[in-house]
């Protein structure tokens, strides 16, 4: 990890700790979650070569300030064996706006020596209510990106939409973009249903425009089954 990387997220966590002592009513609280799917894909690409995923994280959340930790298998043809994020961030409301401004640092377990996956995103992400769905538009920038990639700039838009108690519909449409070549651009769509208060699946196709990147890009359906408490 970067040390501008790790003060920051420490300082995040700290804040979060700190807001939580002077606000009773935003007491520090824990969550859990914890999952597997058939393709761990990330912005239309698999991370595990089409193999299926095991992950999960713990979040800390004081009021407006939250802290965490997430991890997965991933399957990259060398070496490394897993995904370790690290993350803080800050959700201010601004008008009918739900904004979400935060780092998040990309650790990687078994990493070839000079491979360069670790890498840092800054993210500012915003949601608005429609009707009952929201609306919502995302940037994440990392100034030194994974591998052999130099800055990096992803863009998203999003929506979702309850269309009962248990079910719901949602999809995103994003652009990945570098600095020199590769560019691309992912979009999905799926449905989730909640088989109760702590566990959910979802259905959903994502794919990408550009297959002659390899299979990893291809189109996929991922189906995914998750817990939270």
């Amino acid at each position: 990890m970067t040390k501008f990387a790790f003060r920051l997220l420490a300082a995040a966590g700290a804040l979060a700790l700190s807001a939580g002592m002077a606000q009773a009513q935003d007491a520090p609280k824990l969550s859990y979650n914890v999952g597997v799917a058939s393709n761990y894909v990330f912005r239309g690409v698999s991370q595990t070569d089409e193999n299926p995923q095991v992950f999960g994280g713990v979040d800390l959340t004081a009021g407006k300030v939250y802290a965490g930790t997430w991890a997965s298998n991933v399957d990259f043809g060398d070496d490394t064996d897993a995904e370790i994020d690290l993350y803080a961030g800050f959700k201010p409301a601004l008008g009918p706006a739900n904004l979400d401004l935060g780092v998040i640092y990309y650790g990687y377990v078994g990493a070839p020596s000079g491979a360069g996956y670790a890498n840092t995103e800054f993210k500012v992400a915003g949601s608005v209510p429609a009707g009952k769905g929201s609306l919502g538009a995302a940037v994440f920038y990392s100034p030194d990106s994974f591998g052999a990639a130099d800055e990096a700039t992803y863009y998203e838009v999003n929506g979702s939409y309850p269309v009962t108690g248990k079910w719901s519909v949602s999809g995103a449409l994003g652009r990945q973009t570098y600095k020199g070549s590769g560019d691309y651009t992912t979009w999905n769509l799926g449905a989730a249903y909640a088989i109760n208060d702590k566990l959910a699946l979802d259905l959903r196709y994502v794919d990408t425009d550009q297959h002659d990147f390899g299979k990893l890009y291809d189109s996929r359906a991922v189906a995914t089954l998750k817990a939270a408490f």
